[in-house]
């Protein structure tokens, strides 16, 4: 939008943002004397600077912020991911269930996503609060402070679900090659893959005792 204003008068129109301002146009009136001439009015006009100022395009208005990119992630992330647990848990012997865990391509997907916040997410003080101690080790500190930017977890949490799923996926398959019933074990590795993990290796074991007792 450019305004541009003289003499009281404001003008608005669209296009490049410009800005003129018409600050003072004042007339001095004064008078000269002179034997050969006489007496003669002098008009001097004081005209003051007119002043144009322009402001920059900025693109960041029409982009989507760095918050709404996280918060879109993370929630389409975990969308992503629920009808593959759904299938598991629901229908462990379907052959779609078989068809859609033999597949890579959520892996990749959530692996390109993961990488593309991470990307967003990483600044010159990354590396060294991943290895803030002098023996380049993490410390928790450090990593509480990466951990609130929202990139940042939004990418850990990209991360941890394709972690997770490909846990369940093992977990699943090793249940089909073993007659071992997983979907106890399958639902705690959506949310708690170490429990799920050993909640499988537990009923491997408890499934095997009881074939070799009948």
């Amino acid at each position: 939008m450019s305004h541009l204003s003289v003499a009281g008068f404001n003008y608005a129109s669209n296009g490049h943002v410009a800005r003129w301002e018409f600050l003072d146009l004042r007339s001095k009136l004064g008078t000269q004397w002179s034997f050969i001439h006489g007496s003669r009015l002098v008009l001097r006009p004081k005209v003051s600077r007119i002043i144009y100022h322009r402001t920059g395009f900025s693109p960041s208005a029409l982009w989507i912020t760095s918050s709404q990119i996280a918060n879109s992630a993370f929630t389409w992330g975990t969308v992503a991911v629920l009808p593959f647990y759904a299938l598991m848990v629901l229908a462990p012997d379907a052959r779609l269930t078989r068809r859609m865990m033999e597949s890579s391509a959520p892996y990749i997907i959530l692996g390109v996503l993961y990488a593309y916040l991470l990307a967003l997410s990483w600044t010159p003080d990354t590396l060294r609060l991943m290895f803030a101690s002098k023996y380049w080790l993490p410390e928790l500190p450090s990593i509480a402070k990466m951990f609130t930017n929202e990139m940042t977890l939004a990418s850990a949490w990209i991360h941890l679900l394709a972690v997770d799923l490909f846990a369940a996926r093992q977990v699943f398959h090793d249940g089909l090659k073993n007659k071992v019933e997983t979907r106890h074990s399958v639902s705690l590795c959506l949310l708690f893959c170490p429990i799920g993990i050993a909640a499988h290796a537990i009923t491997k074991v408890l499934t095997k005792m009881s074939n070799q007792s009948h």
